[in-house]
């Protein structure tokens, strides 16, 4: 691995991230879709927490992920968009040292908390679907509880590692993010050091997630072919429609980005990428 230096504050104090596009056109409707999403976005998950709270029969295991599924996503995408909008009706596009880092991390913490909470929420599927009789007490208050704390605080400490990792790095003399925010790809492309240890980082924690949600999905599938009531099959599958639905947008277009070797990747195309994961994804949720 190349030799690890940390980036003099004194010498570059910010970045200028170029966004999507040059053409002011072409801002300005961006600036004016983005915000009716983020609109959007905030007043579908806001509600859901509200409605889940005030109303007393869904106070259940799942309908608690999906309140903190709802906040983490009105979070991640809240660490997103504003920045993002500034920057659409701002010439310079700059951001600051301290800020990017600070983007970076919040962003990257919400973004596994919520990779951590759909893989949960496959568990309570598995649980309800295998175990119908024990579900309440493997799944309880308690339990579902002691999940969603040590999600949050694992994943924030992992963040905090992660970019500590990355904005440690030795750099080429580039303060230019081919990008809208600051995330690992664009600024992996600026280093000049080894960074293979960071992507493989980056990706264990979604690839570990993955495997849970596919391993209980497996187990899930294999116990509603077994059973012999058409209807309770149909009831079953149902009931994880919608999760797996979220799940299969959410895990394939974050393992698109962070799962592509570095010698391939297209900047591009990961922008295109991130705006669906950032921007329509957390919109996305409540509805479905």
């Amino acid at each position: 691995m190349g030799e690890i230096k940390l980036w003099n504050q004194t010498e570059v104090t910010e970045f200028v991230l170029l966004g999507l596009s040059d053409d002011p056109k072409l801002q300005f409707i961006f600036f004016v879709v983005f915000l009716l999403v983020y609109t959007a976005t905030m007043v579908g998950n806001l509600g859901m927490i509200l409605l889940i709270k005030i109303e007393p029969r869904l106070h259940t295991p799942m309908y608690f992920f999906l309140s903190s599924l709802s906040f983490v996503d009105s979070s991640y995408s809240s660490s997103i968009i504003p920045r993002m909008l500034v920057n659409l009706l701002d010439e310079k596009k700059a951001i600051s040292f301290n800020g990017c880092a600070a983007q970076f991390y919040f962003f990257g913490s919400f973004v596994g908390i919520e990779c951590f909470l759909l893989a949960m929420m496959a568990y309570d599927r598995y649980v309800d679907i295998c175990y119908p009789l024990l579900y309440s007490v493997i799944m309880s208050e308690r339990i579902s509880l002691f999940l969603v704390v040590t999600a949050f605080l694992g994943r924030f400490s992992n963040a905090a590692v992660h970019t500590g990792m990355t904005f440690k790095l030795s750099f080429c003399g580039s303060d230019l993010i081919n990008h809208f925010y600051c995330d690992t790809p664009p600024h992996l492309k600026l280093s000049c050091s080894d960074t293979h240890i960071i992507m493989i980082f980056s990706s264990f924690i979604v690839i570990s997630c993955e495997l849970m949600v596919l391993i209980s999905y497996l187990f899930i599938l294999v116990t509603i072919l077994r059973m012999h009531s058409a209807e309770g099959r149909s009831k079953a599958f149902s009931t994880c429609a919608s999760h797996l639905m979220a799940v299969t947008i959410f895990f394939g277009t974050i393992l698109f980005i962070y799962s592509c070797p570095t010698s391939s990747y297209s900047m591009q195309q990961d922008k295109v990428v991130s705006v669906f994961y950032t921007v329509v994804i957390p919109m996305l949720n409540p509805l479905i």
